[in-house]
């Protein structure tokens, strides 16, 4: 069963290692991230972002009993455990199975998560055109018509981090 968890950034890998400590080895846990390249002074800068910002999933069977779930509210780095989650498993397990299947060799996922919408602006999050702003014109299945400026192009969408305005 699947358990949402808001956590303590400064204590991340604490958390972690305590979960893994009293859940077993059975414990596993998800937190999907993306890659943000930004120039700054002619030079690209890369940045690590949780999706979920300071949320993440956590499996373990026995999620199912409320006794666990209390006691692991007092573990340093938790905050609180999200309340039902165990009534929303299959929207969970739907959206951690499409995180992994965005996900490229690093773990990071690299193609838009939400779905992209002709007439809509985006913005470009990694690639030479980071931090523009573009218009998608059209939408064909590996490719991407888009209008930025006065200038139109295709685009491949594995080889671009998009983001909705």
């Amino acid at each position: 069963m699947w358990a949402v968890i808001k956590f303590d950034r400064k204590n991340f890998n604490y958390l972690k290692n305590q979960l893994s400590l009293k859940m077993g080895k059975n414990c596993k846990i998800y937190c999907p991230k993306i890659l943000v390249e930004k120039f700054k002074n002619n030079k690209l800068i890369k940045k690590e972002f949780h999706l979920m910002g300071d949320y993440l999933f956590c499996f373990n069977e026995n999620f199912k009993e409320n006794k666990i779930v209390k006691q692991l509210n007092y573990t340093k780095g938790v905050k609180y455990f999200l309340e039902g989650f165990n009534i929303s498993q299959r929207e969970i397990t739907e959206f951690i199975n499409r995180c992994k299947n965005l996900e490229n060799s690093l773990g990071y996922i690299t193609e838009p998560i939400f779905e992209t919408k002709i007439d809509k602006f985006y913005r470009f999050s990694s690639g030479p055109f980071t931090q523009k702003i573009f218009q998608i014109l059209s939408i064909q299945r590996n490719k991407i018509k888009i209008l930025m400026g006065n200038f139109k192009t295709t685009i491949n969408k594995k080889d671009y981090s998009l983001s909705p305005l």
